[in-house]
């Protein structure tokens, strides 16, 4: 019996080759884009599970009661490490660690500038990544070692056993390789070249080794906690939470709160607000969620519409099945079994699709996804989607057809009329509805794209260039920077503690005048060299720059800084900043340093030429950038000859914090795109069926006078109706959902009318080009050969 109902769909599949056509490139195109997101949320949620025991790993960090809002920061102090290692019995290691900037590695010739970080003895025992070589107890025991990954490794020995050779590090100290790290995985929220010991740190940075002897104030660092097995979150918390608490002399320590936040979280939810997690890059993964899963069910209904619009072609095959004596449920399963059919045959082109779109899809989302084909999980998985999207697609075609009455057919009585079409333009307006939907969500967040890159940054990113900078570079900063201008390479040059398109450090203000009782305020601080507003292009709002060495007791704030201090007049006025006066000498207007979505930090800026981690400097207008780049090297070649030349451009920098949101864009107008394809796929399908079914009728009109116009008019005009329903009920569904989105920039576009006429316009216009095809086709067709039947 199973084998006759499979010869059976087989044979309709093929007698209706047009329409299993549509209905499998339809549907093997939903299940395609459901299979890609499904793919790209799985990689997404991965994240860090393939460490053993990543449910006992936490990253510490601390709520900071600012003034009454609550700010969350990841990083704390040394101090906060070791009394959490001896004070709370629950915690099994604890490992500090250090992620600023990249350091050379140098082997005989070979130099390269690398991403790497100081950690502690335990990070390896609690982070296990797998070692090729080396054990995770002992590979960061001695101070001068480092361990390597597998790719860093043969960069800077080829194939050699390099266990036990020695690392040029910094051009200060040789380092022993101990171990061999295989190189992470994509999903991993680490990714480094290099480890080093935290005590390398310590021993060379003696600002580091002080630190640890600090108090709880001095917040630089990243720690990360290992809870002992069957040990929660929950039953540390109360512990921990007040454990700075103790110096009750210490401001920051009074205000912070210690939480922990699990791993397995850290990718998916990085937003805080009042010192809870709210949300992070979880939102765009369930947003894509729910937008494969809507392709998806505009290609059933495609099945569902295209089936029963039909459903007159096969009346009289179920009115004789009935009458020789099948039962309805017999039917129905032959009608399940077509769906599974065409639905299997659309799988595995679906199959096809993902595959042949896997790399560009790599491309585009810097993911590394393949198709799992030896996992039995992807296989039950798939096997089960198959047969869901069997029932969704199938389900009411099948209910649908097995209900005719056998007398009724066989009589030639069936009337399909107005009431058996509702549904049919029900699902129509649904799946225009979606696709509308995600046509304004593209043309929005392109928008709100735009919108913030036409955001005036407050200093000048053209032509500016950002380098690392080293012991050496700092030792050679003063002839470096007279070469490039005298060479004409460079028209202005200067030194920070971070980069012109960030803030690294976070520190508090001690005091200022009209500070209320308990007051706090915590702001971006940024340690520069002379000629630091001129070479970024930062305009002074009032006072002035800093001129010499003298100003070193000196700061200077910008604008927003000012407010929050709730200073009227403070040039000359004198805050306190890790128990030192400073006068104010300078405000500078607001630069968009962190995100271009959001208003400008507090900032304050400290003159000390000696505390640089950044060279900065603009280039030269008569110089073009390809023969700046060439002789720049040979300038930092001569002065630092133990690495090699790294830059980085301002505006590329600047341009990477749109990224995400230039990213989502993309994918959201590629699915909304494939959904818009789907859904007139179906279109064409229905047109096509009306068309053929109103021939007589239209020959009659054609007959008696009808003009192309009016025929193509008369069978466009039901659909165009539809399409306009579904821009009423995407619009309103639309806007709530962009609202709530772009809710969370605090730089933001108002949604107006116009984004709504353009997509319903759009709409109209790929409706009109869809169904005009068939419309005309039977409109010029000889009404003669219609008629001749009569």
């Amino acid at each position: 019996m199973l084998k006759s109902y499979f010869k059976t769909a087989w044979r309709h599949i093929i007698r209706s080759k047009g329409y299993s056509l549509l209905n499998i490139l339809g549907l093997a195109t939903g299940m395609a884009v459901a299979l890609l997101i499904g793919l790209w949320v799985y990689n997404q949620y991965s994240y860090d599970k393939f460490l053993p025991d990543y449910q006992q790993l936490y990253r510490v960090q601390r709520n900071f009661n600012s003034n009454g809002d609550t700010l969350t920061f990841p990083t704390t102090s040394l101090k906060l490490a070791d009394v959490l290692r001896n004070q709370v019995p629950e915690i099994e290691y604890v490992a500090e660690s250090d992620w600023m900037g990249s350091h050379g590695l140098m082997v005989e010739n070979k130099k390269f500038y690398m991403k790497g970080a100081q950690v502690g003895g335990d990070f390896l025992k609690m982070f296990q990544y797998p070692l090729l070589q080396g054990n995770a107890n002992t590979v960061l025991k001695d101070t001068y070692s480092i361990v390597l990954t597998q790719s860093t490794s043969k960069a800077l020995f080829g194939n050699e056993n390099t266990i036990g050779k020695m690392v040029r590090f910094d051009n200060k100290n040789d380092l022993k390789v101990t171990g061999i790290l295989e190189d992470l995985p994509a999903n991993s929220s680490f990714q480094f070249n290099f480890l080093v010991p935290f005590s390398y740190y310590e021993q060379t940075e003696a600002w580091v080794k002080q630190a640890r002897t600090e108090n709880f104030g001095w917040n630089d660092f990243q720690q990360f906690v290992q809870l002992k097995p069957g040990t929660s979150y929950a039953q540390v918390a109360h512990k921990i939470k007040d454990i700075e608490k103790t110096e009750q002399e210490n401001t920051n320590a009074m205000n912070s709160e210690v939480i922990l936040q699990p791993l397995q979280n850290w990718h998916l939810y990085s937003k805080y607000e009042n010192g809870k997690e709210t949300g992070g890059f979880i939102i765009y993964v369930r947003m894509f969620s729910i937008i494969g899963a809507l392709v998806l069910v505009i290609a059933c209904i495609n099945f569902i519409n295209l089936t029963t619009a039909r459903s007159e072609k096969r009346a009289k095959e179920v009115g004789v099945r009935k009458a020789i004596g099948s039962e309805r449920k017999d039917l129905i399963f032959q009608f399940l079994t077509e769906s599974f059919l065409l639905t299997f045959i659309a799988f595995l082109f679906a199959i096809v699709i993902v595959q042949l779109a896997l790399s560009p899809f790599n491309t585009l989302t810097g993911t590394r996804i393949r198709i799992p084909f030896s996992s039995p999980v992807f296989w039950t998985v798939m096997t089960g989607s198959v047969l869901i999207t069997t029932l969704i697609a199938g389900s009411r075609p099948a209910f649908h057809l097995s209900s005719f009455n056998p007398v009724k057919v066989l009589k030639g009585n069936l009337q399909v009329g107005k009431a058996a079409s509702l549904p049919r333009k029900i699902l129509v307006v649904i799946q225009f509805s979606c696709s509308i939907a995600l046509i304004i969500s593209t043309m929005v967040i392109y928008r709100q794209i735009q919108y913030a890159k036409d955001r005036p940054t407050g200093y000048n990113i053209d032509r500016l260039l950002m380098t690392d900078l080293n012991s050496d570079l700092v030792h050679q900063y003063t002839a470096i920077k007279n070469e490039l201008i005298q060479k004409g390479i460079a028209e202005s040059v200067t030194a920070a503690s971070s980069l012109a398109t960030g803030i690294g450090w976070h520190s508090d203000i001690g005091n200022w005048p009209g500070k209320k009782a308990g007051e706090t305020v915590e702001m971006g601080t940024i340690q520069i060299a002379e000629d630091y507003f001129k070479t970024l292009g930062i305009s002074m709002k009032s006072g002035r720059d800093f001129s010499s060495h003298a100003d070193t007791a000196n700061v200077i704030f910008n604008e927003t800084a000012i407010k929050r201090l709730r200073l009227e007049q403070p040039i000359d006025q004198t805050i306190t900043w890790q128990d030192h006066p400073y006068r104010i000498v300078g405000v500078v207007k607001d630069a968009l340093m962190l995100s271009p979505f959001e208003p400008a930090e507090p900032t304050m800026f400290l003159y000390h030429p000696s505390y640089e981690n950044f060279l900065l400097y603009r280039l030269s207008p008569d110089i073009n950038t390809q023969e700046a780049i060439i002789k720049l090297t040979d300038v930092f070649n001569k002065y630092n000859p133990a690495f090699p030349y790294t830059y980085q451009f301002a505006d590329q920098s600047y341009a990477a914090k749109f990224d995400l949101e230039v990213l989502i864009g993309k994918l959201a107008g590629i699915f909304a795109g494939l959904a818009i394809f789907i859904s007139c796929l179906g279109l064409s399908g229905l047109a096509a069926y009306i068309a053929e079914q109103r021939t007589k009728e239209i020959g009659i009109r054609k007959v008696l006078g009808a003009s192309v116009s009016q025929v193509w008019l008369l069978l466009s005009k039901d659909f165009l109706v539809l399409v306009i329903i579904s821009c009423f009920v995407a619009s309103p569904v639309a806007l709530y959902f962009l609202q709530d989105w772009l809710h969370k920039y605090s730089y933001r576009i108002t949604i107006g009318p116009g984004v709504f006429i353009v997509a319903a316009v759009m709409a109209l216009i790929i409706t009109l080009l869809t169904i005009s095809f068939q419309a005309i086709k039977a409109a010029i067709a000889n009404p003669v050969k219609s008629l001749r039947t009569e």
